[in-house]
């Protein structure tokens, strides 16, 4: 059997509490799952769930107050990590945050897109071929020569997975990177994601607290108070009304506007209403059955 890309086995995470005895309450607490390589995987939950904590502890930002991390089978979280082991799991893990110009870094687009491939010492033809691939990757080429200053947050944003693209990661780790973007920003972002996924195979976990972003992926995990309470496609996971509303998140707009008709006494077929497309083979059934004339 394939050893999955990552395995978390027991993960917890308890940040300080200013110098005093007892911990704060977990912010991650006795999680367990795999992840494969090449998933779109949506971690959702509401603030201070321990969904941004997780993401941190995949990349050794932090490290976990007990439990395993394994990538690619290799026991991540062994004393016996050296800073070169550390290094190698942030260059196939890499991040995108929520601010993109906390990431930005050089004065030059395509500086800045450089920076981090340029510290692995490769030869200058092979680094100008990532930046170049990677501008492309993104729909940024023409502005390679720009200030990063002069662009829009969209853009900034662009720039940022640019300069994660260039480090050829296996996964990208998208954490609340929409979140400060305007809807344009969002959209592009959010394809962005998606094509990385689709077309380079890269793995793809984005962490949002946008409900019409997650049922785009493959998989959501749902957590709360540090804890994963459900983890299935977008369809098993916001078919539990009830889980989703205890969790303090809402239904997707569709699936919120079909669960608005069936109260309505309206006869809407059961079936998937997470996406716009779903959502309206499910309303022109109702059409069909004179349920909406």
């Amino acid at each position: 059997m394939k050893e999955p890309f990552i395995r978390v086995e027991n993960l917890s995470y308890s940040y300080g509490d200013g110098g005093n005895e007892k911990p704060k309450h977990p912010a991650v607490s006795g999680i367990s799952l795999e992840i494969g390589e090449g998933e779109y995987l949506a971690v959702i939950g509401r603030n201070g769930s321990g969904k941004s904590t997780f993401a941190k502890l995949l990349n050794l930002i932090l490290d976990p107050t007990d439990g395993k991390i394994y990538i690619s089978g290799k026991d991540v979280t062994s004393p016996d990590m050296t800073d070169e082991d550390v290094y190698a799991v942030r260059r196939d893990i890499g991040m995108v945050f929520q601010n993109p110009d906390n990431q930005l870094v050089a004065t030059v687009v395509e500086d800045d897109v450089a920076f981090g491939p340029e510290n692995l010492g490769l030869p200058r033809e092979e680094l100008r071929k990532r930046v170049d691939d990677a501008l492309a990757a993104v729909g940024m080429t023409e502005f390679a020569g720009y200030e990063p200053h002069r662009l829009s947050g969209g853009q900034k944003q662009r720039v940022a997975i640019a300069g994660i693209i260039a480090m050829l990661p296996r996964c990208i780790i998208f954490d609340e990177s929409t979140a400060m973007l305007d809807p344009i920003g969002r959209r592009d972002t959010v394809e962005m994601m998606e094509k990385l996924n689709r077309e380079k195979g890269i793995t793809v976990i984005t962490i949002t607290h946008y409900m019409d972003e997650a049922v785009r992926a493959d998989r959501v995990i749902v957590m709360d108070n540090g804890r994963v309470l459900a983890d299935g496609t977008p369809k098993q996971v916001y078919s539990d009304r009830e889980l989703i509303l205890s969790a303090g998140l809402e239904l997707p707009q569709c699936a919120t506007l079909v669960d608005r008709l069936r109260t309505a006494g309206v006869n809407i077929p059961d079936g998937d209403s997470t996406t716009p497309e779903k959502c309206a083979e499910l309303i022109a059934s109702a059409l069909k059955g004179g349920e909406l004339s």
